[in-house]
Protein backbone atom coordinates (compact mmCIF):
# COMPACT_ATOMS: atom_id res chain seq x y z
CA UNK A 1 0.00 0.00 0.00
CA UNK A 2 2.79 2.44 0.85
CA UNK A 3 4.81 1.62 -2.61
CA UNK A 4 1.09 2.35 -4.32
CA UNK A 5 1.34 6.05 -2.25
CA UNK A 6 4.88 6.71 -3.33
CA UNK A 7 4.66 5.74 -6.54
CA UNK A 8 1.47 7.98 -7.33
CA UNK A 9 3.46 10.69 -5.56
CA UNK A 10 6.32 10.35 -7.64
CA UNK A 11 3.82 9.97 -10.85
CA UNK A 12 2.20 13.47 -9.76
CA UNK A 13 5.72 15.22 -9.26
CA UNK A 14 7.08 14.47 -12.40
CA UNK A 15 3.80 15.67 -14.57
CA UNK A 16 4.04 18.61 -12.21
CA UNK A 17 7.35 19.23 -13.50
CA UNK A 18 7.13 18.66 -16.89
CA UNK A 19 4.05 20.81 -16.72
CA UNK A 20 6.40 23.40 -15.61
CA UNK A 21 9.20 23.00 -17.93
CA UNK A 22 6.27 23.12 -21.18
CA UNK A 23 4.77 26.13 -19.97
CA UNK A 24 8.73 27.76 -19.32
CA UNK A 25 9.82 26.56 -22.57
CA UNK A 26 7.06 27.99 -24.61
CA UNK A 27 6.83 31.39 -22.58
CA UNK A 28 10.79 31.71 -23.46
CA UNK A 29 9.24 30.70 -27.42
CA UNK A 30 6.84 32.98 -27.46
CA UNK A 31 9.33 35.79 -25.42
CA UNK A 32 11.63 34.71 -28.11
CA UNK A 33 8.83 35.18 -31.16
CA UNK A 34 7.51 39.22 -29.56
CA UNK A 35 11.68 39.98 -29.43
CA UNK A 36 12.36 38.69 -33.37
CA UNK A 37 9.03 39.70 -34.82
CA UNK A 38 9.90 43.60 -35.32
CA UNK A 39 13.40 42.67 -36.63
CA UNK A 40 12.26 40.12 -39.11
CA UNK A 41 9.60 42.64 -40.07
CA UNK A 42 12.16 45.27 -40.98
CA UNK A 43 14.43 43.03 -42.92
CA UNK A 44 11.82 41.86 -45.03
CA UNK A 45 10.98 46.11 -45.59
CA UNK A 46 15.00 45.72 -46.47
CA UNK A 47 14.67 43.64 -48.78
CA UNK A 48 11.22 44.79 -50.43
CA UNK A 49 12.58 48.81 -50.78
CA UNK A 50 15.95 46.94 -52.05
CA UNK A 51 13.62 45.42 -55.10
CA UNK A 52 11.98 48.49 -55.76
CA UNK A 53 15.33 50.34 -56.25
CA UNK A 54 16.05 47.87 -58.79
CA UNK A 55 12.63 47.88 -60.92
CA UNK A 56 11.55 51.44 -60.31
CA UNK A 57 14.35 53.96 -60.98
CA UNK A 58 14.48 56.32 -57.99
CA UNK A 59 14.88 59.64 -60.29
CA UNK A 60 11.21 59.08 -61.52
CA UNK A 61 9.28 59.48 -58.44
CA UNK A 62 9.32 61.73 -55.05
CA UNK A 63 7.43 59.64 -52.89
CA UNK A 64 7.49 56.50 -51.42
CA UNK A 65 6.24 53.50 -53.38
CA UNK A 66 5.64 51.33 -49.88
CA UNK A 67 3.45 54.14 -48.47
CA UNK A 68 1.80 54.75 -52.06
CA UNK A 69 0.79 50.70 -52.28
CA UNK A 70 -3.04 50.02 -53.38
CA UNK A 71 -4.28 46.36 -53.48
CA UNK A 72 -6.14 44.69 -56.73
CA UNK A 73 -7.79 41.53 -56.82
CA UNK A 74 -6.43 38.95 -58.77
CA UNK A 75 -8.75 36.26 -58.31
CA UNK A 76 -8.56 34.80 -55.42
CA UNK A 77 -5.27 36.21 -54.28
CA UNK A 78 -4.37 40.02 -53.26
CA UNK A 79 -1.89 41.88 -55.20
CA UNK A 80 -0.21 44.96 -53.55
CA UNK A 81 0.86 47.31 -55.93
CA UNK A 82 3.67 49.95 -55.26
CA UNK A 83 3.15 52.82 -57.01
CA UNK A 84 6.23 55.86 -58.04
CA UNK A 85 4.60 59.26 -58.05
CA UNK A 86 5.85 62.59 -59.48
CA UNK A 87 4.33 65.98 -59.17
CA UNK A 88 1.12 64.35 -57.83
CA UNK A 89 1.10 61.48 -60.94
CA UNK A 90 1.42 57.92 -61.00
CA UNK A 91 5.31 57.73 -63.14
CA UNK A 92 5.49 53.89 -62.97
CA UNK A 93 4.14 50.64 -60.40
CA UNK A 94 5.64 47.56 -59.47
CA UNK A 95 4.18 44.27 -58.39
CA UNK A 96 5.22 40.48 -57.80
CA UNK A 97 4.67 38.35 -60.48
CA UNK A 98 5.19 34.45 -60.65
CA UNK A 99 6.06 31.59 -62.52
CA UNK A 100 6.26 27.62 -62.29
CA UNK A 101 10.04 26.81 -63.03
CA UNK A 102 11.74 23.56 -63.01
CA UNK A 103 12.38 23.32 -59.07
CA UNK A 104 9.32 25.04 -57.93
CA UNK A 105 7.98 28.63 -57.57
CA UNK A 106 9.64 31.69 -59.11
CA UNK A 107 8.76 34.90 -57.18
CA UNK A 108 9.81 38.40 -59.51
CA UNK A 109 8.83 41.89 -58.65
CA UNK A 110 7.69 43.68 -62.35
CA UNK A 111 8.62 47.74 -62.67
CA UNK A 112 5.84 48.95 -65.37
CA UNK A 113 5.84 52.44 -66.39
CA UNK A 114 2.25 54.76 -66.99
CA UNK A 115 3.02 53.40 -70.73
CA UNK A 116 2.82 50.06 -69.66
CA UNK A 117 7.02 49.65 -70.66
CA UNK A 118 9.04 47.42 -68.38
CA UNK A 119 11.49 49.49 -65.99
CA UNK A 120 12.61 46.64 -64.79
CA UNK A 121 12.61 42.54 -63.66
CA UNK A 122 14.27 40.87 -60.63
CA UNK A 123 14.10 37.51 -59.34
CA UNK A 124 13.29 37.98 -55.06
CA UNK A 125 13.02 33.62 -54.52
CA UNK A 126 13.72 30.40 -56.70
CA UNK A 127 15.00 26.99 -56.56
CA UNK A 128 17.12 26.47 -59.88
CA UNK A 129 19.78 24.40 -60.28
CA UNK A 130 23.06 26.32 -60.20
CA UNK A 131 24.77 27.25 -63.34
CA UNK A 132 21.48 26.88 -65.10
CA UNK A 133 18.60 28.14 -64.30
CA UNK A 134 20.19 30.16 -61.85
CA UNK A 135 20.85 32.53 -65.15
CA UNK A 136 17.84 34.49 -64.32
CA UNK A 137 19.27 36.23 -61.18
CA UNK A 138 20.95 39.57 -62.51
CA UNK A 139 23.90 38.85 -60.24
CA UNK A 140 24.53 35.83 -62.47
CA UNK A 141 23.64 36.88 -66.54
CA UNK A 142 22.23 40.46 -67.47
CA UNK A 143 18.95 38.24 -69.32
CA UNK A 144 16.85 39.28 -67.00
CA UNK A 145 17.55 42.91 -67.77
CA UNK A 146 17.05 42.33 -71.68
CA UNK A 147 13.00 43.00 -70.77
CA UNK A 148 13.42 46.64 -70.25
CA UNK A 149 11.38 49.13 -72.75
CA UNK A 150 9.88 45.73 -73.77
CA UNK A 151 5.44 46.07 -73.58
CA UNK A 152 2.75 44.06 -74.48
CA UNK A 153 3.04 45.32 -77.80
CA UNK A 154 6.50 45.60 -78.23
CA UNK A 155 7.12 42.28 -79.52
CA UNK A 156 3.45 41.38 -80.55
CA UNK A 157 2.25 38.84 -78.15
CA UNK A 158 2.59 36.02 -80.10
CA UNK A 159 6.38 36.46 -79.19
CA UNK A 160 6.23 36.46 -75.77
CA UNK A 161 7.81 33.21 -75.75
CA UNK A 162 10.81 31.65 -75.56
CA UNK A 163 12.56 30.94 -79.03
CA UNK A 164 11.74 27.36 -78.81
CA UNK A 165 8.68 27.76 -78.54
CA UNK A 166 8.55 30.24 -81.46
CA UNK A 167 8.93 33.44 -79.68
CA UNK A 168 11.61 36.34 -79.39
CA UNK A 169 13.12 35.16 -76.17
CA UNK A 170 16.70 33.44 -75.76
CA UNK A 171 16.08 30.08 -72.99
CA UNK A 172 19.31 28.79 -71.49
CA UNK A 173 21.31 25.73 -72.67
CA UNK A 174 19.77 22.60 -71.13
CA UNK A 175 17.39 25.05 -69.43
CA UNK A 176 14.39 26.18 -71.19
CA UNK A 177 11.57 25.49 -68.11
CA UNK A 178 13.07 28.37 -66.21
CA UNK A 179 13.32 30.97 -68.88
CA UNK A 180 9.55 30.33 -70.03
CA UNK A 181 8.67 30.65 -66.59
CA UNK A 182 10.13 33.78 -66.44
CA UNK A 183 8.74 35.24 -70.19
CA UNK A 184 5.25 33.63 -68.81
CA UNK A 185 5.06 35.62 -65.72
CA UNK A 186 5.98 38.79 -66.98
CA UNK A 187 3.45 38.50 -69.84
CA UNK A 188 0.93 37.73 -67.32
CA UNK A 189 2.51 40.58 -65.49
CA UNK A 190 1.82 43.47 -68.35
CA UNK A 191 -1.94 41.69 -68.56
CA UNK A 192 -2.59 42.49 -65.02
CA UNK A 193 -1.52 45.97 -65.39
CA UNK A 194 -3.29 46.56 -69.01
CA UNK A 195 -6.50 45.31 -67.10
CA UNK A 196 -5.98 47.72 -64.32
CA UNK A 197 -4.69 50.57 -66.22
CA UNK A 198 -7.07 52.56 -64.96
CA UNK A 199 -6.57 51.90 -61.18
CA UNK A 200 -3.56 51.63 -60.59
CA UNK A 201 -2.84 55.11 -62.33
CA UNK A 202 -5.79 56.57 -60.62
CA UNK A 203 -4.50 59.43 -57.64
CA UNK A 204 -7.38 60.59 -55.38
CA UNK A 205 -6.69 63.94 -54.69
Amino acid sequence: MNFDLRGKKSTTLHAIILGVFSTAFGALLAFTDILTADEIALRMAEDLQASLVQVIPPAIHDNNPVKDSITLKEGAKDLIVYRALKDGKVTGVAYEIAGNGYAGEIKLILGVDAEGKILGVRATAFKETPGLGDKIDAKKSDWITRFNGLSMGNPPREKWAVKKDGGQFDQFSGATITPRAVVTAIRKGLDVFDHNKARILEVRS
